[in-house]
């Protein structure tokens, strides 16, 4: 290990030692009760709701997945749905967050997604719980792998350390501290990282651009490559038997311009439909002290989300003038932020740029696990297995359960070769395809009964699997991504199985009026 080496490394431990102080601060508050562990006891303030709710929602992806694909194929991929994702995250705060805030009070203060749905309809068997439990506990494992994955690319590029070593070491780090903290040591750690992520991201590709001979020769450089500046076109690597690029004379080789269709654009313009049934935004909303502040909480995470979602599309246009043939596979090509901040920084900077990888992937993944646990420990232990237990029982279930989601990720992350922007598009499309319908029309729809519920959520994750892995093999119009078709055949069959049965009770129709005229206490759980 030299010394540029040690002091990325020196940098790094500093951060995950502050991150590791968080957790320890509120761990006795975090630790008082499952509502403190799971909730944060609604007590989050305006900025802190905006800045988690997107740090945990970009994870590595922001930094590693989206450069990658940028630098891969050039901007239209990246940029559609970059595009997608920021109108998303602002409607979803627009029209869900102070609907929700105060349905989940009105639903028996509710303190987890399923235990909303469930309440939502007054159930007495806890069908929707245990279904919401399962669909979050199989998408979230998923979504954790994904950030193994990033952990493990990154320790192993900085270091020269093989793969898999490094991706269970940042797995258990991770696991680690979600153990210790809970929600709210979550979200204030979530804050900082959020902070730390645009910095990381602004600074790289400021310096990058410098590097490259400024704005005009990285834009020369990206419209010389066919289909590769384009919003409607793409560009189309050459590849060999190995499955690399193909160099000739230091210069990368591509083939014509592939055609980026309307179609496809609305395909990727779907990744924001994505968000309204995405957990660990919306228990953002439920966590807020008073719903009168995600208004502030809006313009904050639209602007964040906006500005690093732009700056992250353009470090992939900026790497490919710069490093060209430094990464020749996808997968490599997502290492392309690594390479800008170790060439580009002194050591010790960079080493605090790589820290904002590193943020994005704790930030994430502890989230996804702290909630993957929770629907098993409140909404199916006692939910439905012990319905009277007790606080300790339910803490020690999901610290367990904790430790086998974490096991199982890092076994699906055993795999160097994955594409993290490939896995998370699939936990993307599974939850706003089983959630998101079913959120909005549970907000906005009186009609909607408990069967619609359980169609509609089963319907959309059904077709998430079928899709991606049967219909898109079909190609042409049919390898659109699978958020798309689902989202829309979970909505039908919402629409369909709750006219075609009895209309909700009178007890469930109050209790949507109520929310919808605002006569729902602004309570803060203790």
């Amino acid at each position: 290990m030299n010394g540029n080496t040690v002091q990325i490394l020196i940098a790094m431990v500093i951060y995950m030692a502050v991150v590791i102080l968080i957790g320890v601060i509120y761990a006795k508050k975090a630790n008082k009760n499952s509502e403190s562990y799971f909730l944060g006891g609604r007590s989050l303030g305006p900025w802190v709701t905006a800045m988690s709710a997107e740090a945990s929602d970009m994870s590595g992806w922001l930094l590693m997945g989206l450069p990658g694909v940028a630098y891969w194929c050039g901007l239209a991929d990246a940029t559609w749905t970059a595009v997608g994702l920021a109108v998303g995250t602002y409607i979803n705060w627009l029209i869900v967050s102070k609907r929700l805030r105060r349905y989940s009070v009105r639903a028996n203060n509710s303190i987890t997604l399923p235990e909303f749905f469930s309440n939502r309809f007054r159930e007495k068997n806890k069908v929707i719980m245990t279904l919401a439990a399962l669909f979050i506990l199989i998408f979230f494992t998923v979504y954790a792998s994904s950030c193994f994955v990033t952990c493990g690319k990154l320790f192993s590029t900085l270091f020269g350390m093989p793969y898999v070593a490094m991706m269970i070491i940042g797995a258990v780090f991770v696991l680690l501290y979600t153990f210790l903290g809970g929600f709210l040591a979550e979200s204030v750690s979530d804050f900082m990282q959020a902070i730390v992520m645009i910095i990381a991201l602004g600074v790289i590709v400021v310096i990058g651009t410098a590097n490259a001979g400024g704005l005009g020769a990285v834009i020369e450089n990206a419209e010389s490559i066919p289909g590769f500046f384009e919003f409607f076109g793409m560009a189309t690597p050459q590849l060999n038997e190995a499955g690399q690029q193909i160099v000739v004379d230091g210069v990368p080789q591509f083939g014509a311009a592939a055609n980026y269709s309307i179609l496809t654009v609305c395909s990727a313009l779907a990744w924001g439909l994505g968000y309204f049934g995405m957990p660990q935004v919306l228990l953002r909303f439920m966590a807020i002290r008073k719903e009168s502040e995600l208004k502030r909480s809006r313009r904050i995470a639209t602007v964040w989300v906006v500005i690093s979602l732009s700056v992250a599309v353009f470090i992939g246009i900026v790497g490919r003038a710069l490093y060209p043939v430094e990464h020749l596979t996808s997968p490599a090509a997502e290492n392309i932020f690594i390479t800008l901040a170790t060439n580009s920084l002194p050591a010790i900077l960079a080493g605090f740029v790589m820290a904002g990888i590193l943020a994005a992937t704790i930030s994430s993944s502890d989230s996804y696990l702290l909630i993957a646990a929770s629907a098993v420990a409140k909404n199916i232990f006692q939910g439905v297995v012990k319905k009277k237990a007790t606080d300790k029982q339910v803490m020690l279930v999901t610290r367990i359960t904790l430790l086998v989601i974490a096991i199982i990720a890092v076994v699906i992350a055993l795999d160097e070769k994955s594409v993290i922007f490939k896995v998370v598009s699939f936990a993307w499309a599974g939850f706003g395809a089983t959630f998101g319908p079913l959120m909005l029309f549970s907000l906005f729809w009186k009609r909607i009964n408990r069967a619609g519920a359980i169609a509609g959520m089963v319907s959309g994750a059904g077709m998430v699997f079928l899709w991606k892995l049967v219909i898109s093999k079909l190609g042409g119009v049919f390898g659109i991504y699978e958020l798309l078709p689902a989202f829309i055949f979970s909505s039908i069959v919402i629409v369909v199985v709750s006219l075609l049965t009895k209309a909700p009770s009178d007890e469930i129709q109050e209790d949507f009026e109520a929310v919808k005229a605002g006569n729902v206490p602004d309570a803060v759980v203790e």
